[in-house]
């Protein structure tokens, strides 16, 4: 694999540049090594054991990779999730910087005629990496999303900034019980993610991610107006860790959960995908066309798109650290040095940030 590592004091991440996925992100923290993102587990098998066809994107699956755009390519032919996340990027400049160490990366391809980048940002004593994707030119709308994604061997809990709508719309993704097998209902929606409609009837906890139930489910989650950063905060209960995630929600106002429990049994999934979390951060509807056209999101107020042409540019924050107590925090606030987390118990924990770069 030609593989890209950058590293500052106490933390270090990977990019396959193959794909431009982040391949693994490593934590130093008192003596531990926190390892956030997911890997697939069939990408070091033999390539002629996977099924012919399968995008780039999903035969070498991790981390996190940029969608350009999210799902179906159905105006600018591409494989899933766009070239972004399907084709060679070129490092550009890398190197270290005040404080940390930063690389430029760039897709070898240009989507709808724009060039993109992909900057990322390590600082000494941060358990984060700070990303960036600019795409400069181009002629259209472009829907994005980040797509990281966190697995977990036991499960764990979830908290999320205010959010004012979850849902799920269309159809489920695996609607075959031949092939596999999903928990949620189709549509539905409810203002509190603790509180879901299921197939069932019944309802279901999506701040609990239980293992013991096989399913694949996709919901949408959309942010309320408030001061300060979107956010995902995952304790992962075997690993013993906080996993962070973070956005400004001007830049992207939904943020897609895809839970993957061995929900699907057909190659190369084959029901051993289990414990994933996508933690998608966008601005999209589900397919290009889809998000420029009238879409349910849009009827609710929320953008869907960049319009191209001009610089435009998104950020997002990905780390983790220690858990302590158990659950996530209640609250995530940005300071201009540390991100201050207020937990159940009522303790407080300050953890080195960058408050300047999300920009909100």
């Amino acid at each position: 694999m030609d593989e890209l590592k950058i590293e500052a004091d106490g933390i270090s991440v990977s990019v396959d540049l193959a794909i431009g996925h982040l391949s693994k992100m490593e934590v130093k923290n008192d003596g531990r090594r926190l390892t956030p993102l997911h890997r697939a587990p069939w990408i070091d098998e033999p390539a002629a054991m996977l099924p012919e066809g399968l995008p780039e994107g999903v035969a070498r699956l991790s981390g996190d990779f940029l969608c350009a755009p999210f799902s179906a390519s159905d105006i600018e032919e591409a494989p899933l999730h766009g070239w972004s996340a399907n084709s060679p990027w070129t490092v550009i400049e890398n190197g270290p910087v005040d404080g940390g160490w930063c690389a430029r990366l760039r897709l070898q391809r240009r989507i709808m005629g724009a060039q993109v980048d992909k900057i990322l940002t390590l600082r000494d004593g941060h358990p984060f990496l700070y990303q960036e994707h600019v795409f400069n030119g181009g002629v259209g709308a472009m829907p994005v999303a980040h797509h990281a994604m966190t697995v977990m061997a036991s499960g764990g809990r979830l908290s999320f900034s205010p959010k004012r709508l979850v849902a799920t719309s269309g159809d489920p993704l695996e609607p075959d019980p031949a092939r596999g097998r999903y928990l949620l209902a189709y549509p539905a929606r409810s203002d509190d993610p603790s509180h879901f409609l299921a197939a069932d009837g019944g309802t279901v906890d999506l701040t609990d991610y239980r293992m013991d139930r096989r399913h694949e489910d996709f919901v949408v989650l959309v942010e309320a107006a408030h001061d300060g950063p979107g956010w995902t905060a995952v304790a992962r209960e075997a690993e013993a860790d906080l996993v962070l995630v973070l956005k400004n929600p001007s830049e992207l106002p939904v943020t897609m959960l895809w839970i993957s429990n061995g929900g699907r049994d057909y190659a190369p999934w084959s029901g051993r995908h289990r414990g994933v979390l996508g933690i998608e951060d966008g601005r999209t509807a589900v397919g290009h066309a889809a998000s420029l056209g009238d879409n349910w999101l849009k009827r609710e107020g929320v953008a869907t798109c960049f319009e191209l042409g001009r610089r435009v540019a998104f950020r997002q924050v990905i780390g983790a650290v220690p858990l302590v107590g158990g659950r996530p925090p209640l609250s995530v606030q940005s300071r201009s040095d540390r991100l201050q987390l207020d937990m159940p118990d009522g303790s407080r924990r300050d953890i080195p940030f960058d408050g300047m770069f999300l920009g909100n």
